[in-house]
């Protein structure tokens, strides 16, 4: 039977670590992430988790040894943060590029300087090009669930690329909420027992991993990439059908809330989408037909669902915990991508908001709101908005 209860989106990761039976984890401390693996050291030190333990002395080596582990041909998975990300950023495109399916529970920080240990998503936001997969939860549940959906996507065979799950730092990871944690057999039948299909250390059967392309194969390797995320495509959506049926939770690559007769969308990833939804049920008691969509999947990018969102609205309202310099946030960049040769498309205006950890409250969607009404009447507004600057600090 599942277990009903409350935990802290840390503690739900490492209990998906533990129900996935990942049989290497290599972790280095850090804010505020630590809590996974210090309660998956407890699991492993009772006997809950037969699994290799393995204390490394910075990040970089963290993924390395995961790789390291995951050629040989088990399931591996760690957790990190903000510059631990950074770090292992080398290490990721390396992990990508020999198709190697390690799961990585990100406490979504912002990125020094200066320091700042709470939340954005600039941290993953910046390893987007690695060819890694990104999911980002909304609340606690979808830490623990994503994370078992990201083994059984990351592992299928026409997929074999590594994923990391996001989780909102401390709005997430250090609140709790209440969280279903799966009955162990029904996870086991979900994700099956892990049979790696070409990275493993067999003599009889002897393959090289990770070795030197001259040009005359590199674009190959890269374009199997590319080709793998997708795929992932189809098969995030079929991992999301098997997950319904046999835990009851649905998910999808981006999930739409009131948008049927919407004419001003609010789409944004993360636990701020909780708090969009909100706003929303607000603007509508107001009489304004608002809606949100939520990117539970940001890599691969869910051009398709994106498209078909773009056939409801008037003016999508992209809000972002991120910054690509010269040009906005990262999903602007990606929705000005999927809509460029759309017909009939509705206006993109781009927030930045909520960096570093800052509260986004219903004033500042106001002021969204605001500027997406003025686009929506044909007035001329910034493509880019910066939303809560205190501008006492800038004089």
């Amino acid at each position: 039977m599942p277990i009903r209860t409350v935990m802290k989106a840390n503690e739900a990761a490492a209990w998906a670590a533990k129900l996935a039976k990942p049989k290497v984890i290599a972790a280095f401390p850090i804010t505020p992430s630590t809590l996974v693996p210090e309660k998956i050291s407890e699991f492993v030190a009772n006997g809950e988790l037969d699994a290799e333990f393995i204390k490394v002395e910075s990040e970089h080596s963290a993924i390395s040894a995961c790789v390291g582990a995951s050629a040989a041909g088990v399931r591996v998975f760690t957790a990190t943060a903000s510059q631990g990300l950074a770090l292992m950023h080398e290490v990721l495109f390396i992990a990508a590029g020999m198709r190697l399916p390690i799961v990585v529970a990100i406490g979504n920080r912002s990125l020094s300087a200066p320091i700042n240990i709470w939340n954005d998503w600039q941290d993953s936001i910046s390893q987007r090009d690695t060819g890694w997969l990104q999911f980002y939860a909304e609340n606690n549940q979808e830490a623990l669930d994503l994370i078992l959906a990201a083994f059984k996507v990351a592992e299928n065979e026409k997929v074999l690329l590594p994923a990391m799950v996001g989780f909102d730092a401390f709005i997430l990871t250090h609140t709790v909420e209440p969280v279903e944690i799966p009955d162990q057999e029904l996870v086991d039948e979900f994700l099956g027992e892990y049979k790696p299909k070409h990275a493993y250390l067999d003599p009889r059967s002897p393959i090289s991993q990770g070795t030197l392309a001259f040009p005359a194969h590199y674009m190959e390797a890269r374009y199997t990439v590319w080709e793998a995320n997708e795929n992932a495509k189809r098969v995030i959506d079929e991992v999301f059908a098997e997950f319904e049926k046999k835990f009851g939770r649905k998910y999808h690559k981006v999930e739409e809330y009131r948008t049927d007769d919407a004419e001003i969308i609010f789409v944004t990833m993360g636990s701020l989408a909780g708090t969009v939804k909100e706003y929303v049920d607000h603007l509508r008691e107001k009489g304004v037909k608002a809606g949100a969509a939520k990117l539970t999947v940001y890599r691969p990018f869910p051009t398709e669902e994106i498209r078909e969102i773009a056939k409801k609205a008037k003016v999508l309202a992209l809000l972002e915990k991120n910054i690509t310099f010269s040009v906005g946030g990262a999903l602007f960049q990606d929705f000005s991508r999927a809509l460029v040769n759309v017909e009939d498309k509705p206006k993109i205006v781009d927030f930045i908001l909520g960096l570093g950890g800052r509260d986004v409250t219903f004033g500042n969607l106001d002021e969204v709101t605001e500027t997406a009404q003025k686009a929506m009447a044909g007035e001329e507004v910034d493509e880019v908005n910066w939303i809560g600057l205190r501008k006492e600090i800038l004089e």
